[in-house]
């Protein structure tokens, strides 16, 4: 294993920002050249993830591709940067979504495209930075990072209230660090480091336990978001433009999951058992809630957008199951949704893009003019309510398998998230492509291009290669669940509560 690997992945986005910050020449040279500088360094560090996935070996405890240097060392501080089975996915996660970003914003993106280009490579290396982290302090720094490519392209290239949606994302998100950076102050104190290893071996007392998490949940549960911590969301994700929109629900939402569960679920399983009713609750309230809101909007992104938070609070759940089950489908939940909704999202775009408006109201007969989009559509569509053979079913149904250890209600309201999925998603769908050949702007229509098919059909693949052979990813983090879980202080902190499960 070569831990530079790990280095290249992380910084060679931002290798290939600086190159398009300094180009120079005509306007439509630069924007040319940003486009294939940012697609080819994006095709790159996916195929470097590639291989750092190959050469990871899951039966290995702990963290691999390690690097560790002196950062602040009189304060316990360093650069300690690797990978566990779960981060990885996460870091191939980002890597996969970016090319397929870069190559949807092409025909979407065609003002000041240098400058986007340059946001949407630093995002990814802030992205995979963050998921690599294993010093307290260099999380903190990439999470907040996140914010100044993520804000500025919902700020500058969104739509109408991007202003007023991207100040909400800043200001939620960086309003909700600030508990973050008060419990990582709170350990740095009490132990002298913030080396992440390290604090997994610290024991707080349960008191102090208590506060630590609820200062990581209102930080993560705002990335999540986690109910009613999401008004940022439905503006930030239907002012965005797609491909930023895609990071932000496909990636960046994820950050905020993997927060809860490495410093919340396995750090403090003292005051994680304790919260779990709580975050359970709001776990199952986004579901229905969202679902609710879903169904009410006539705008397609928006529904999108909807659809998201719900799927999201499915995830919460499994996290806050507590078992190995439960968490194992909550991580591989995030994974397949992070596919499924990007694709959902540039399915919308493909259409908007062409008919220039996202009113549900005015398509009809979509799939005469466009039948190829209408195919890819219905996967993504039935991936997004749980239909077996994708992905999201498998992730889904460990959730529920986890959730019924801690409560046949929970579960079932949980489960409930395919059931009204299934009935916003299909009237959406029946809606936009069926009935009569549409007039007006739906005869104008045409089929999907090169560039959206080869931002559709990874998507499409990855998602039924999940559904069908999901050990292909399980085998990757479930040994890394199981150890984590299995620890003796997690096993004593969380017996009490599958004790009154069961």
């Amino acid at each position: 294993m070569h831990p530079i690997l790990l280095s290249l992945v992380t910084y060679l986005p931002l290798g290939g920002a600086l190159a398009i910050f300094l180009m120079r020449g005509t306007s439509e040279a630069v924007e040319t050249a940003s486009r294939w500088v940012a697609l080819w360094t994006s095709l790159l560090v996916f195929a470097l993830s590639v291989v750092i996935w190959a050469e990871f070996d899951p039966q290995v405890p702990g963290f691999q591709f390690v690097q560790q240097a002196d950062w602040a060392a009189s304060f316990g501080v360093s650069y300690h940067a690797g990978i566990d089975g779960i981060s990885l996915l996460f870091v191939l996660l980002s890597t996969f979504l970016t090319p397929l970003a870069v190559i949807g914003g092409w025909k979407l993106v065609t003002n000041r495209v240098r400058d986007y280009m340059v946001a949407l490579l630093l995002l990814e290396t802030t992205l995979v930075g963050l998921f690599s982290a294993l010093d307290l302090v260099l999380f903190y720094v990439f999470y907040e990072a996140t914010l100044i490519p993520g804000s500025l392209m919902i700020g500058v290239w969104g739509g109408p209230k991007r202003v007023w949606a991207s100040m909400q994302f800043f200001l939620f998100t960086f309003g909700g660090s600030l508990f973050m950076l008060l419990a990582l102050l709170a350990m740095w104190t009490m132990t002298g480091t913030t080396d992440i290893p390290a604090l997994m071996q610290a024991h707080f007392a349960p008191a102090m336990q208590c506060w630590l998490l609820l200062g990581f949940v209102l930080a993560f549960g705002v990335k999540l978001p986690l109910f009613p911590l999401h008004a940022w969301l439905p503006d930030a994700y239907t002012e965005a433009p797609t491909p930023t929109t895609a990071m932000l629900s496909g990636v960046l939402s994820k950050a905020g999951a993997y927060g809860l569960l490495r410093f919340g679920v396995l750090m403090f399983p003292d005051a994680a058992r304790l919260f779990a009713p709580y975050v359970l609750t709001l776990g199952v309230i986004a579901v229905i809630y969202a679902a609710i809101v879903a169904l009410a909007q006539t705008d397609m992104k928006r529904l999108i957008a909807y659809s998201s938070f719900s799927h999201m609070g499915v995830i919460a759940v499994g996290l806050f199951t507590l078992t190995p089950e439960g968490i194992d489908g909550a991580i591989f939940q995030m994974l397949s949704h992070g596919v499924i909704i990007t694709a959902l999202f540039f399915c919308v775009a493909a259409v908007s893009w062409r008919a220039e408006t996202r009113s549900i109201d005015a398509f009809s007969g979509v799939a005469h003019k466009m039948p190829v989009l209408a195919t890819l559509g219905m996967l993504f569509v039935m991936a997004n309510v749980g239909l077996p053979g994708t992905g999201a079913f498998v992730g889904e149904w460990l959730v529920m398998v986890g959730a019924i250890h801690v409560s046949f209600w929970i579960a079932f309201l949980a489960g409930s998230s395919m059931i009204l999925g299934a009935v916003y998603m299909l009237v959406l769908y029946r809606r936009v492509m069926f009935g009569a050949p549409g007039r007006g702007v739906v005869a104008m229509l045409r089929d999907l291009t090169g560039p959206e098919l080869a931002v559709l059909v990874p998507c499409a693949l990855v998602t039924l290669w999940m559904g069908i052979h999901p050990t292909s990813f399980l085998r990757v983090f479930d040994p890394a669940v199981v150890n984590a879980v299995s620890a003796p202080a997690v096993q004593a902190a969380l017996a009490p509560m599958h004790l009154a499960a069961n």
